[in-house]
This record gives structure tokens, sequence and C-alpha cells, in this order.
């Protein structure tokens, strides 16, 4: 109990850190996982090509790796002096937008074909049939593996700790290099990662649960 009370700020510091990288990356995502979906299942060759790729590419690429491109690579040739949080949400968003595109586009694959032919009929766009017909109803089916993907996503995040940012690892590698007992170390960062992850659990249970009322 004395390494929680004595570093208290620094932990406290680090679970922020953490739950900050977490959500943040989870928004972007999201907001690619759509884009790229929407690709996916886009009739343009071209667009399915691009997301065909992105996932291949993304899911098949170890993040460790896209965090060496984005904090080695990245500054060097796009945007000088960018910060480490940024850089760390950029690997981790694009890394899980990959997994986020490939749960969205199976819901995607749920919705009969027929409704979307039918809102074709009348003369909705592809846009409007996906935001206002496909994606509502494919919302039920993607709840659950973006749960999983997003637990995923808050582990992912400790490798942030080793590039310079502030967050439950590194926390665990400072204190440990003070010379506090590692495996007390270690039970406390679970615990802050258990809070996290029990969090998105509970809150994608209840949207869940919310959806299964409204069918």
């Amino acid at each position: 109990m004395n390494v929680l009370l004595d570093n208290l700020a620094l932990f406290r510091e680090g679970f922020l850190g953490t739950l900050s990288l977490t959500v943040v990356s989870g928004l972007l995502a999201v907001v690619l996982g759509l884009v790229i979906a929407g690709f996916r299942v886009s009739p343009v060759p071209p667009l399915r090509f691009f997301g065909t790729m992105w996932v291949t590419v993304l899911r098949n690429t170890p993040l460790t790796l896209l965090f060496l491109v984005a904090f080695f690579v990245v500054p060097k040739v796009f945007f000088p002096g960018i910060n480490s949080f940024v850089l760390a949400v950029l690997a981790c968003g694009f890394y899980t937008s990959a997994f986020v595109a490939e749960a969205v586009r199976s819901g995607i694959n749920t919705v009969p074909l027929g409704q979307a032919e039918a809102a074709r009929a009348i003369g909705m766009s592809f846009t409007q049939i996906m935001r206002i017909v496909v994606l509502p109803q494919a919302t039920r089916s993607v709840v659950p593996p973006l749960s999983s993907i997003f637990i995923a996503l808050t582990k992912n995040t400790a490798i942030a700790g080793a590039f310079d940012n502030v967050d439950l690892f590194n926390v665990g590698k400072t204190l440990s290099n003070d010379g506090y007992d590692i495996a007390v170390i270690f039970i406390w960062i679970t615990i802050g990662y258990l809070v996290i992850t029990y969090a998105i659990s509970g809150m994608f249970k209840l949207l869940e649960n919310r959806l299964e009322v409204a069918r």
C-alpha cells in the first residue's frame, strides 16, 4: 500500500495518461474505421482496393513497428516537432481502425441486401444508404466485437510508455528504477488497467442492452 500512497500523484498521472490515450485513440479508430468500412463495401473499385489494402497492411503489421514509424519517420518526414502523445495516438488509432473497419464491415453484411437495393431504387445515394439504412441496423451486430477491440486497445497503449509518454507502463518503469518492489508495482498497475477495461466492458454492455430493447 505504501508504494501507492507514496507515489499517488505519479500513479494518478499514469492512469490519466493511459485513459487519455485509450479515449483519443479510440475516437480516431472509430472515425477511420467507419470510413474504411464504407470503402470496403463501396461500389467504386479504387475505394474498395484502398480499404482492402488499409486493413490488410495494418492488421498484419506489428504495433511496435507502427510506433517506430510514428516516432522516427513521421517527425522527420512530415511533421517536425510533433509531440509524443499525438504520435502515440496516431499509431494506436491507425492500428485499431483496421480492426474496427472489419467489425463494422461484418455488421454491414448482416443487413439484408434487399434493403440497400430498395433504398437505391428510391434514389438514395451510397452515403445516404449507409447512414440512414445500413449502419443503424448494423450497430447491433458491431457492439460486442467493438468492446473486445477497445479493451485490446487499452492494453496496447502500454507500448506508448516506452516512447516518452506518461502512462501506467511508464510509471511502473520509473518506480522500478527507483528501487520499489516490482511485484507490488505490477499489482497496482494491473488494477489501473482493470478499472479502465471493466469500465469499457460495462459501457458496451449497457449499449448492447439498450439496442436489444430497441429491437
